[in-house]
């Protein structure tokens, strides 16, 4: 294959053969590549990241990622990359690879990559020939897209002499060469959930609305967790501060009339619907073509109210579709919450209270129950938003009979 163009992420274990990842580094570059770099905790040990940083003039995704982390570079690196090298790749990795563990920014990459993945397994002689490390060796062969570069023999950086020596730079770029042409893989996904997200805003004049608070950071965290569950995930989003991830669909509104007729014109076409923006209940029933000047004199709004869209998309719902509500409250939280699931049909209601110091609006952390049919006395607990999605996730995956 050509390698002109190309984005490669190279990821890079530890092992004494790190060294070598930087002069392949430049082999790729100068053949047209865009490289970028991925280490576990013990390849920067070995090697600097920013000797890598500064070959490739991009961020290098680290553990402690420090001043260049970025959210969700675990699947922002690999599904940006035509390719995945390991290179080297050790005893260790080997075995998360092969045993799906993903606890490091490579193995990480590993799982969650699409495209094809290339192995150039280092090690000693006598670690590469156990039988552990040969099983797994054989278990990756397995795998699609895997490609296993081979470890010739020679002298290892112990003094020994035996196989476990990490393919050469310019043997990897010749296989890399030889390799036949193929496109970036495109993800199938066999299930899609639709998640509105932020808050409505409506307006009263051009430079003034009515909204509720929302940062958006529950309906984010919904969207990685069903994102990286395999899901095709869409979100009707309202103006928020919180950053959806790379690869998932994205529409903008304004207002709940918007992103009623979004949701419903749409929600056919998906297995779960997520109702977690925070929609405004009202609008102004007259909106002022100008600015609303300032008198200091009491100003009487008469409010309309707007469609209830978690209502709406339940009495329009297709057979097996699953459908999710958030219910805010602040007082009596489980009554009121146990009432509005009843009232409203959904399969599942999260009940969420952004009373307690540190959690709800803007903060990482919410005091939260879930509400269904097999839960009907909710108790709140306090957990991350990543949490309460993957509990979310969880239920859909279950009421879909574990399919993904």
């Amino acid at each position: 294959m050509k390698l002109k163009g190309k984005k490669i992420l190279l990821g890079v274990t530890g092992g004494i053969a790190a060294y070598k990842s930087a002069a392949l580094l430049r082999l790729l570059q100068k053949q047209g590549a865009e490289v970028r770099v991925v280490m576990t905790p013990s390849a920067t040990r070995f090697v600097t990241p920013l000797t890598f940083s500064s070959l490739s003039k991009c961020p290098v995704y680290t553990q402690d990622g420090g001043t260049e982390a970025r959210p969700y570079q675990h699947i922002d690196f690999p599904r940006w990359a035509d390719l995945y090298l390991v290179v080297p790749c050790t005893a260790n990795t080997l075995g998360k690879m092969a045993n799906g563990i993903a606890d490091d920014p490579v193995s990480l990459c590993f799982m969650s990559c699409l495209g094809d993945k290339w192995i150039a397994p280092a090690m000693n002689t006598a670690m590469f020939l156990s039988p552990a490390v040969q099983r797994n060796l054989a278990c990756l062969r397995g795998f699609p897209q895997v490609h296993i570069l081979e470890s010739p023999s020679g002298k290892l950086a112990c003094g020994e002499e035996g196989p476990g020596r990490v393919a050469e730079p310019a043997v990897i770029i010749q296989a890399l060469l030889d390799a036949p042409e193929k496109n970036k893989s495109t993800p199938t996904f066999a299930k899609k959930v639709l998640i509105t997200a932020g808050r409505t805003e409506e307006a009263i004049d051009p430079v003034r609305y009515i909204s509720n608070r929302s940062s958006g950071k529950t309906a984010a965290a919904l969207a990685f967790a069903f994102q990286e569950s395999g899901f095709a995930v869409t979100v009707v989003q309202g103006p928020m501060e919180a950053t959806l991830p790379v690869g998932v669909d994205s529409v903008a509104v304004k207002s709940a009339l918007e992103m009623h007729r979004e949701v419903l014109n749409r929600a056919s076409e998906y297995d779960v619907l997520i109702h977690a923006a925070a929609v405004a209940d009202y609008r102004p029933k007259i909106v002022s073509s100008e600015k609303i000047k300032d008198s200091r004199s009491h100003l009487v709004l008469e409010l309309d109210p707007n469609p209830n869209i978690l209502q709406d998309s339940v009495a329009a719902k297709h057979p097996g579709q699953i459908i999710v509500g958030f219910a805010l409250e602040t007082e009596d939280a489980a009554r009121h919450a146990l009432e509005k699931w009843q009232k409203s049909g959904a399969d599942l209601l999260v009940l969420n209270t952004p009373v307690a110091l540190g959690s709800g609006f803007g903060f990482d952390n919410v005091s939260y129950a879930l509400i269904s049919k097999e839960n009907t006395a909710p108790e709140l607990q306090m957990g991350s938003k990543e949490s309460l999605a993957r509990e979310v996730v969880s239920f859909a995956l279950s009421s879909l009979g574990g399919k993904k």
